[in-house]
């Protein structure tokens, strides 16, 4: 087999492990995000390769979030993007492979919300790949 080949091969192999296994963050159990003594909203969100876990939290309107971004990648780094102007919501925050970053905010609107990675890599972007998940402030 020729150089060639083989890197062809390996690509294949890659792009088929990406496939089965960066699916398996997909549609976690809806985290209901509990209000601290000091009335602040406190989350801890995975941010693994093309996942975020939990993808799907919920929090009450007019009452400040905090979010942990907690990267254990080991190489890409990824960003979170939630923005909504019109619900308080204008948030771009990125968090380097193995790090952890915290930011603060307040939903000012109720509704089902998006936020997703916007980093685009060489297998295409992070969001089509699934890297996306819901905030639901009631």
């Amino acid at each position: 087999m020729n150089l060639s080949r083989v890197f062809l091969f390996l690509i294949m192999v890659m792009c088929s492990t990406n496939y089965l296994v960066f699916g398996e963050g997909k549609g976690s159990e809806p985290f209901d995000v509990p209000l601290s003594q000091n009335g602040v909203q406190r989350v801890d969100i995975i941010v693994d390769s093309y996942l975020f876990k939990p993808d799907h939290i919920i929090v009450s309107v007019d009452k400040p979030v905090e979010i942990t971004l907690i990267s254990v990648t080991r190489l890409i780094s990824h960003n979170f993007i939630l923005n909504i102007p019109e619900a308080g919501l204008s948030i771009k925050k990125g968090v380097g492979a193995g790090k952890d970053v915290t930011f603060t905010f307040i939903p000012t609107k109720t509704g089902k919300y998006e936020f997703y990675c916007g980093k685009k890599g060489l297998f295409g972007s992070h969001r089509k790949k699934g890297m996306e998940g819901i905030l639901e402030v009631k």
